[in-house]
């Protein structure tokens, strides 16, 4: 037990010595990585036309629930043609894991798609056996803006708290860049993925705003307002804490995300965003934010 004691103080005090020789040079990891976030978002915008891929419920168009186990790859090979944009799903129980249902989306109009479906199925699509839900072009994008809108003003109000709470400049741009890099870093990790954001998925960067500035403003509270022990420690026990908080998200979203990719395409995105976020979130915290407020509070013990 004592050796294993000495072993960790030993570590953590070698540690120490490297972040305090090298933590202004780890600013340059994050900020690497969110030069290229930024290089393939502006990529993805030039040969896309906008910062993500839509699916119809931001564009417009027909979703289609069909409830038979159908080929969704035959499908998607024979009406790719006569279906404008056409992407299928498939949806399972969740406990037998039987396939119930197969979801078609498409630009074509509900008539239309309808009627092309009919015609390829042999039969006819009635409540009992499909869903049909169809969405204007022009409505999508007034939702489409208004949802980006939204976030728009939530980061503005959440950066306005920050000062107010901190009322000091450095400690609260410190955690507002480690939000804007974690939402930066997620869409572009999102849009190489290929993911197409429905409006589940805006929502999700909207919550991710709520979840990058958790732990930022638990390490800055107990660097700045709570002088017991040295700099070091004060940065240790916020550790100790925020990772706890923040590995304790991961599992449960990762796993509400395996257990709701097969029935609910919703939930999936909304979990598969806030993972991407969490997981950068720990990387601006411990290192943006952390080096940020270390540099800052030297500079005024000094």
């Amino acid at each position: 037990m004592e050796t294993q004691t000495a072993s960790k103080t030993s570590f953590r005090e070698n540690f120490e010595k490297f972040h305090d020789k090298h933590y202004k040079h780890l600013l340059l990891i994050p900020a690497i990585i969110l030069l290229l976030s930024f290089g393939y978002i502006y990529i993805f915008y030039s040969a896309n036309g906008d910062f993500i891929s839509k699916d119809i419920s931001l564009t417009g168009g027909t979703s289609v629930t069909v409830y038979n186990s159908v080929d969704i790859n035959q499908l998607t090979d024979d009406l790719s043609g006569k279906l404008d944009e056409i992407n299928t799903r498939e949806i399972y129980d969740l406990l037998t894991k039987e396939k119930i249902a197969v979801i078609i989306e498409t630009k074509t109009s509900g008539d239309d798609t309808k009627k092309i479906l009919e015609e390829y199925l042999g039969y006819k699509l009635t409540d009992e056996n499909s869903s049909f839900e169809f969405s204007g072009a022009l409505l999508s994008e007034s939702f489409y803006k208004q949802l980006i809108i939204a976030i728009f003003f939530a980061f503005i109000f959440m950066s306005v708290t920050v000062f107010i709470i901190f009322r000091k400049i450095v400690p609260s741009v410190a955690i507002i860049i480690s939000a804007f890099a974690d939402i930066v870093m997620t869409l572009a990790v999102v849009d190489f993925l290929g993911m197409k954001i429905s409006s589940a998925g805006i929502v999700a960067f909207l919550m991710l705003i709520g979840y990058s500035v958790d732990t930022d403003i638990l390490l800055t509270n107990r660097v700045l307002k709570n002088h017991e022990g040295s700099l070091n420690a004060r940065l240790y026990r916020a550790f100790k804490t925020g990772m706890t908080m923040t590995l304790t998200s991961i599992v449960v979203v990762l796993v509400s995300l395996i257990v709701s990719n097969s029935f609910s395409v919703v939930l999936s995105q909304i979990f598969a965003v806030i993972s991407i976020g969490l997981f950068f979130d720990m990387l601006n915290t411990w290192v943006t934010n952390v080096s940020l407020l270390k540099w800052y509070a030297r500079k005024n013990e000094n």
